[in-house]
């Protein structure tokens, strides 16, 4: 069946930018301390999910060590603000973006970075980030209105700042759910997945393949799962192909 999308829904962090692999680095840099590491099992339990719920999950993995909540997040943010000058686009990602740009395609991130962090990490990015016309929703946006992923709020209200009738709740009519139909998500986390779906859209898995060997069965499984943005075929999913190299 040919499957038409008519709006795009990305996360950023390990998706559209380099992210994930400096928040590994901090984490481990402060958990070495103590002797421990966290491991993709771990890791995979905080993607996708806002600071907060992120940190208290990630240190209720680790009991005992000599660490609050908030001794980690101040910690933490002066270690990541360090270093998010340099992170990089990830592979196919410029090229989707700006293809998808051209043709008019409504695109929008939909991130669980707060607006500040994601100022931080697309300072050196504007060729890619302008593209999203601004476009940009963030944990701020949909503050006190969702627990974070796999909640399919930040994905609904991404729709609907598009112009989208998409409804707020996971609940909605069938039109609300034609609509829904018609939009297209892009992850790397098993949360944003699980958001993804239960938006009622479609959802393309990108994961790290560290993640993909620790993850479990799901009620909501990607529409397709892809290891780079690079192998995307726009073409089948009803977008405009790419021009002939």
């Amino acid at each position: 069946m040919q499957r038409k999308i008519e709006y795009v829904v990305f996360d950023m962090d390990g998706l559209l930018i380099d992210t994930e692999r400096v928040y590994t680095e901090v984490t481990n840099d402060i958990l070495g301390r103590y002797g421990k590491t966290m491991t993709w099992d771990i890791k995979a339990g905080l993607m996708g999910k806002l600071r907060l719920e992120s940190t208290t999950y990630l240190l209720s993995c680790f009991p005992g060590i000599d660490i609050t909540v908030d001794q980690y997040l101040a910690e933490s943010e002066a270690k990541l603000d360090a270093r998010w000058p340099t992170v990089q686009l990830l592979p196919g990602v410029q090229k989707l973006i700006q293809h998808l740009a051209k043709h008019q395609v409504p695109i929008i991130v939909a991130t669980a970075s707060s607006r500040r962090n994601f100022l931080r990490k697309s300072e050196n990015l504007k060729h890619l980030f302008d593209h999203f016309q601004g476009n940009i929703v963030c944990a701020d946006d949909v503050a006190g209105k969702t627990t974070g992923k796999p909640d399919p709020y930040i994905f609904l209200h991404a729709a609907g700042v598009l112009g989208k009738a998409v409804g707020t709740t996971e609940l909605c009519t069938e039109a609300e759910a034609v609509e829904r139909s018609k939009g297209l998500v892009f992850e790397d986390a098993i949360y944003g997945v699980q958001a993804g779906k239960r938006a009622g859209m479609s959802v393309v898995w990108v994961p790290d393949e560290n993640l993909l060997k620790v993850a479990n069965a799901s009620t909501h499984t990607p529409d397709e799962t892809i290891m780079s943005i690079e192998h995307f075929k726009p073409e089948e999913w009803g977008l405009p192909p790419y021009d002939a190299e």
